[in-house]
């Protein structure tokens, strides 16, 4: 049944993708950015929907009040293609920092490209600690929050990648907070495996953690602190 349900599942998920990326780059192009974002995102939570219809997966949120109401930084747990679908559409107008090799992807890529993302070159250290430290300011000025996933990676469920530092910096380069993030996707959804497995994905959005008056050292220990914490008390059935 699992494996029934997880191809009924992509039978649906790849006509949305396709639909809703060629219409992002395509007619979408031309609208201004936030109604392009708006309209494209409503395949994320098509997807999402249509996860919980096909394979019996269920979500449960806490901290939408969280949500910032000014551009600040998020970082988010990694485990899943879950949480990319999910945030983008509830933290619009956002930017998330990715591997510029997505946009290799077709149609995914494609739409993805014209998402206003921070596409950076993760075998050169260096030059993507640049590209997020002036790419994110200038998303932040315009308004954008930015997404941060700080393990660079999908890591597998109840495992723990290492923080990098870069979302920390850009939220005191910024002088905006940062938002943190856990969940339990990875059990629902594995990283590289294609059966979904039934259940909860419970999701927690956290309160503000300031900026001000520490250093990205400081401030991701923080943050993972808070993530890998809450990440033990995530049920899922």
């Amino acid at each position: 049944m699992p494996l029934i349900r997880s191809i009924l599942f992509y039978a649906g998920y790849i006509p949305i993708v396709i639909v809703f990326a060629t219409f992002g780059c395509t007619i979408g192009a031309i609208m201004p950015y936030r109604m392009r974002q708006n309209i494209v995102t409503w395949a994320n939570a098509l997807v999402v929907r249509w996860l919980n219809l096909s394979c019996g997966i269920k979500l449960r949120i806490e901290g939408l009040e969280n949500l910032p109401k000014t551009p600040a930084v998020i970082m988010s747990k990694h485990q899943s293609s879950w949480e990319t679908y999910y945030l983008q559409r509830i933290l619009r107008p956002v930017s998330t920092i990715l591997k510029k090799e997505l946009f290799k992807i077709p149609f995914f890529g494609w739409g993805l490209y014209f998402m206003h993302p921070i596409a950076i070159d993760r075998d050169n250290p260096r030059k993507a600690m640049k590209q997020v430290q002036e790419q994110g300011l200038q998303r932040l000025k315009q308004g954008n929050n930015v997404l941060v996933y700080p393990e660079g990676t999908r890591v597998p469920f109840g495992t723990t990648g290492k923080y990098a530092r870069s979302g920390a910096s850009l939220a005191i380069a910024a002088q905006v907070p940062v938002i943190p993030v856990a969940h339990n996707a990875g059990y629902c959804w594995e990283v590289g495996k294609f059966i979904k497995r039934p259940g909860v994905i419970h999701l927690v959005i956290g309160p503000a953690i300031s900026s001000a008056n520490t250093d990205s050292r400081t401030l991701t220990h923080e943050v993972q602190t808070w993530i890998e914490s809450t990440q033990q008390t995530l049920s899922h059935s």
